[in-house]
């Protein structure tokens, strides 16, 4: 979800669907949506090492040395085709190095970001506003949308600045312990009002209007505004997740589109029961399915191998205990309104 909504704030509408067959190495045949497939990997992997605590050793998610991870680890798994920023002004390109900040002057929009000579600058003092260990829990929280505009309005790198940001924004509401199962994800709320976000952000970009605009070359209203923003995204998506996995629900809405599927002949008789007990208990052991659905050995193995083999059940190995998969495919009748359909 984070990877898919990230994705279409850039622009890029990789299907969750088409991300999972990237992962399984199933790449298009389409030049660009393949590219797209491999950047959507690159943003997978590099989610899953900053999950794993996998940056650089003792380096706070503030830093510039963390950061530049960030940037280098996600661009090196993209094609070079990828790495290439286009002057809106002169159409010209050059080529994005993973891991370097930038060397050169850019505009975005009608913001021109600070000289490359005052990156380190301004990078240190990023760090120093915003280190969630000076500020405490409770103002590093209120903080949250303030780094997250401060780190876009520095734009450290000449492409990839976007990116970074979500990835960072997520690290820190994870080391801050609000977003650390990965249930929820800023970035979808963020895509599904990403023209307010973008007016927000450019907002909060102006300079101080008035003596009464705080003290700073910036407006300080509009960085209000914009983290009163960013925390009522936050907000919203964590509430709307919580509607989403009501167990009870969630199991009547699986078990409807099972027995959808056995209707159709795409699943066998007893698939719903299955997929019924995987829910509510969380797992269970293969043997346990004979008693689940009242069936043979052989005619049990049969359901459960149907519903591993089209991802609604998952084991960790090939005799071990099942779990409930939650494939993209079956995402819109699970979690309705968490993606959106898959195009025809």
């Amino acid at each position: 979800m984070n990877c898919y909504y990230s994705n279409l704030i850039e622009g890029h509408n990789t299907h969750p669907i088409d991300i999972e067959r990237a992962l399984k190495r199933d790449y298009s045949a389409e030049p660009r949506k393949r590219e797209l497939q491999l950047e959507a990997e690159a943003h997978i992997a590099v989610q899953k090492l900053i999950d794993a605590d996998a940056g650089p050793p003792s380096a706070s998610v503030t830093s510039a040395e963390w950061l530049i991870w960030v940037h280098k680890e996600f661009c090196d798994r993209l094609p070079d085709s990828l790495l290439l920023a286009k002057d809106p002004d002169t159409g010209s390109t050059r080529q994005v190095k993973p891991g370097q900040l930038r060397n050169g002057w850019v505009k975005v929009g009608a913001h021109i970001p600070p000289p490359p000579s005052d990156l380190p600058k301004f990078l240190a003092r990023f760090a120093e506003a915003y280190e969630p260990a000076q500020l405490g829990r409770t103002r590093a929280l209120i903080a949250t949308g303030a780094a997250h505009h401060r780190l876009l309005w520095i734009h450290p790198f000449f492409d990839g600045n976007g990116r970074v940001a979500r990835l960072f924004s997520n690290a820190y509401l994870r080391q801050l312990g609000v977003c650390r199962s990965g249930l929820w994800s800023v970035s979808r709320g963020l895509a599904r009002r990403v023209e307010e976000y973008k007016n927000m952000l450019a907002a909060a970009d102006d300079e101080r209007r008035n003596d009464l605009d705080g003290r700073g070359t910036l407006s300080e209203r509009g960085l209000t505004l914009f983290c009163r923003f960013f925390l009522e995204i936050c907000l919203d998506q964590v509430r709307f997740m919580a509607s989403l996995l009501q167990t009870e629900r969630l199991a009547e809405r699986i078990e409807a589109h099972m027995r959808e599927e056995i209707t159709l002949g795409r699943l066998p008789k007893g698939a719903d029961v299955l997929m019924r007990f995987a829910v509510r208990f969380g797992e269970f052991e293969r043997g346990m399915a004979r008693q689940f659905i009242g069936y043979s050995d052989s005619q049990a193995r049969v359901v459960l191998k149907a519903l591993l083999e089209r991802g609604y059940l998952r084991s960790d190995s090939p005799k071990g205990a099942v779990h409930v998969g939650f494939p993209a495919e079956a995402a819109e009748r699970w979690f309705p309104t968490l993606f959106p359909a898959k195009p025809t």
